[in-house]
């Protein structure tokens, strides 16, 4: 009986980690609000001139566009 209960409560338990473990929208959606505030950064560094700035902005960019085709990939 005892061991029943724990092959019922085992099963469960790996039937339901996935779930819990997956957070796929929420990760998609910070990825693009970061990607979002990238490219504002961009744009105002390119607008003041500051070329440096504006070549680590666009590295962070792409960066951003790699993890996100990583997690659309994951799907």
């Amino acid at each position: 009986m005892k061991r029943a209960i724990a092959g019922i409560l085992l099963l469960v338990g790996l039937s339901v980690a996935p779930a819990l473990a997956w957070n796929g929208d929420r990760g998609l959606r910070h990825d693009e609000a970061k990607i979002a505030h990238d490219r504002r950064e961009l744009r105002r560094d390119l607008n003041r001139g500051d070329y440096a700035a504006a070549r680590h902005e666009r590295r962070e960019l792409r960066r951003e566009y790699r993890d996100v085709n990583r997690d659309r990939d994951w799907r």
